[in-house]
């Protein structure tokens, strides 16, 4: 079953992985993971691409780059 975005009343199939790390403050855009984590929130294209962050953050989109999670991730 494909996993649907996490957005309230939103039935769009995820497309991607979003992550934050409040140390940072910084917001990751990734292709979406290959597993659902408690950690993250899978987003349908739509939602990943008008997502904005709070002022003081930044948003870095890698949905071009590589996985959030997985072997292509761990190996860099």
């Amino acid at each position: 079953m494909a996993r649907r975005c996490a957005r309230p009343d939103c039935h769009q199939v995820a497309a991607t992985t979003l992550a934050y790390e409040y140390e940072t403050s910084t917001v990751w855009l990734a292709p979406l993971s290959d597993q659902d984590h408690p950690m993250t929130h899978d987003m349908c294209e739509a939602h990943a691409d008008r997502m904005s962050v709070p002022r003081g953050w930044q948003l870095r989109d890698r949905r071009d780059v590589l996985p959030l999670f997985g072997a292509e991730a761990l190996a860099s």
